[in-house]
């Protein structure tokens, strides 16, 4: 097994390889409006410190959200274009859940929340690093206080929002090594990793006008 992993639905661009034991290269970088650029020279050097080609890969995982639909798409769309290419399966995983694998939390329940933007964080409750209790939802951190009362926190939404979750922890950001991990813990075990489909979870910020005036020729 050598699974390439890589999530853009965050801030950060990460990318990682996983030989079926352990991360054996990873990459992070932390830049909102660079994940196109960032992307595959990060792809390219985590194979570098490998020492291995492309065409060694016989999977690929993929961050599938929620998240930002700009950042979130060039993940998926280069995951999906890698499996294409190398006639190997890709698989999707919830990005909350790579950051609740990634979380030093012992004993839960707790809350994974990201940045959503719009004064709003992505979010979802969890048993423990590998289970999830409720579905990924948006939703303006004072609206869920009572929900997520008293609960630790993970993510960078966590850390935006203290009012809400007083009691948050890192990481910030999500990486693909624990990504890789989750997803190659599921398949060691013989479990069905969903197929690559993008949690948006809200409309794209960019719109199309509305009552926009037309100037081409009829």
């Amino acid at each position: 097994m050598l699974l390439l992993a890589l999530d853009t639905a965050t801030p950060a661009v990460t990318v990682a390889l996983h030989d079926g034991t352990d991360v054996i290269a990873s990459s992070s970088q932390v830049d909102a409006r660079r994940h196109g650029e960032l992307l595959l020279p990060a792809v390219d050097r985590v194979l570098a410190e490998a020492g291995l080609k492309l065409e060694a890969v016989t999977g690929v995982v993929v961050g599938t959200g929620p998240g930002p639909y700009t950042g979130l798409r060039v993940g998926l769309m280069t995951a999906d274009t890698f499996g294409h290419a190398l006639g190997v399966p890709v698989y999707g995983v919830c990005t909350l859940d790579g950051l609740a694998h990634a979380a030093d939390i012992e004993t839960g329940p707790f809350v994974v929340a990201t940045d959503a933007r719009r004064k709003e964080v992505y979010w979802a409750t969890y048993a423990d690093s590998r289970t999830r209790l409720t579905d990924p939802a948006v939703d303006r951190p004072a609206d869920i206080a009572e929900r997520v009362a008293g609960l630790p926190a993970v993510g960078a939404g966590a850390l935006l929002y203290p009012d809400t979750f007083p009691s948050a922890h890192e990481p910030e950001h999500v990486s693909a090594a624990a990504l890789a991990s989750l997803a190659a813990g599921k398949l060691a075990a013989g479990e069905e990793l969903p197929a690559p489909r993008p949690l948006y979870l809200r409309r794209p910020d960019a719109q199309v006008p509305k009552n926009y005036k037309v100037v081409t020729p009829k």
